[in-house]
């Protein structure tokens, strides 16, 4: 059975390494809103596209309090490559075994061409984490469309 996070949940802890592969994790962002986005894979159209548009939009929403984590299964070496070649300024942090993408729900059945196959859910979720690092879901998004998908964020979260 397949995790379903919804508002109000306690979004799982997690500590990966980013693209640098210095380890990063929920708690780091005590006394935050962090917006933590799945995607399939670095470095392909959608997922390009997706993080292109958080880093544009980065300034204004961490001056609206929130920063901004990717994660996908990618090695910490793709990551790095993705980052450098689309000139990226967002967290992008590696989830190889794929726990912290379970955990979120954001990994499981999905179609895709109309064939259902097993891979990521590309996901966002928005999560208040208190003074001892512990979250809180505050949105919860799945199957979101990569085109599109961050000026729709900001419209909810009034950015």
């Amino acid at each position: 059975m397949m995790t379903t996070l919804k508002v109000g949940d306690t979004a799982p802890s997690f500590s990966l390494p980013d693209a640098e592969g210095r380890t990063v994790s929920l708690s780091d962002y005590a006394g935050r809103r962090v917006i933590v986005y799945f995607y399939p894979a670095a470095l392909t159209p959608g997922c390009t596209t997706q993080a292109v548009d958080f880093s544009a939009d980065k300034d204004d929403l961490s001056a609206a309090g929130y920063d901004v984590v990717g994660i996908s299964p990618d090695s910490p070496e793709k990551l790095a490559r993705f980052a450098q070649k689309e000139g990226l300024s967002v967290v992008l942090l590696s989830d190889a075994s794929k726990e912290t993408l379970l955990a979120y729900g954001a990994f499981g059945t999905k179609k895709l061409y109309g064939k259902e196959i097993e891979g990521v859910i590309r996901s966002t979720f928005v999560v208040d984490v208190d003074a001892d690092g512990v979250g809180t879901v505050a949105v919860a998004q799945y199957n979101v469309r990569a085109k599109g998908h961050v000026a729709k964020l900001r419209r909810d979260l009034g950015v």
